[in-house]
């Protein structure tokens, strides 16, 4: 069994990958990301954390969460997003992908890959390249010509707020940050 080393560090600030089974594109439906959304919702209600920045792509969802002061508990969080969204997905008639012998013995569904990539953001010029990251990933993607031609990120909120030009990311803005960890 594999021992998978997290870092908690209460009240951080972490990037976060998650992707849907053998990249199923489930988010190209609008009923399904209103699904997406409201499992997020729904836990961050219950287990509060601030979206700094975030960005869903067809088969993978990229986002920057702050923790509140005392709690380093994102595990919880990420597992009861994916369990509300698997609940809700199922309810409105959609099915998972067939599903392997061992998700059948942990009764799982083939909605989710298992796990999720965390980085542990270490200073302000890391959330700036985490920020950028997330803001440039449909461009990367072939998804958008342009940064702000994707409705589905935090982009245009940093832009409202002052903190990038409507026509940023004319180039990439993260050279060598493509390695499989950040996908």
């Amino acid at each position: 069994m594999p021992n998978y080393r997290r870092n908690y560090v209460p009240g951080g600030t972490y990037f976060f990958t998650v992707v849907t089974y053998k990249r199923r594109p489930l988010f190209h439906d609008e009923v399904i990301r209103g699904l997406f959304r409201e499992a997020i919702q729904h836990v961050q209600a219950k287990l509060p954390f601030e979206m700094f920045a975030s960005v869903l792509l067809p088969e993978h969802f990229h986002c920057i969460w702050t923790l509140p002061h005392e709690d380093a508990n994102y595990s919880r969080r990420w597992r009861q997003i994916k369990e509300k969204f698997t609940y809700l997905f199922l309810r409105s008639g959609h099915r998972g992908l067939e599903r392997s012998a061992s998700q059948k013995r942990h009764r799982e569904q083939a909605i989710w890959q298992r796990r999720f990539w965390e980085h542990t953001v270490r200073d302000v010029d890391d959330l700036e390249r985490c920020t950028n990251y997330i803001h440039w990933n449909p461009v990367k993607h072939n998804l958008a010509q342009r940064v702000k031609d994707w409705q589905w990120s935090s982009f245009h909120r940093f832009v409202q707020a002052g903190d990038y030009p409507l026509d940023w990311g004319s180039a990439d803005p993260c050279p060598g940050y493509h390695s499989p960890e950040w996908e």
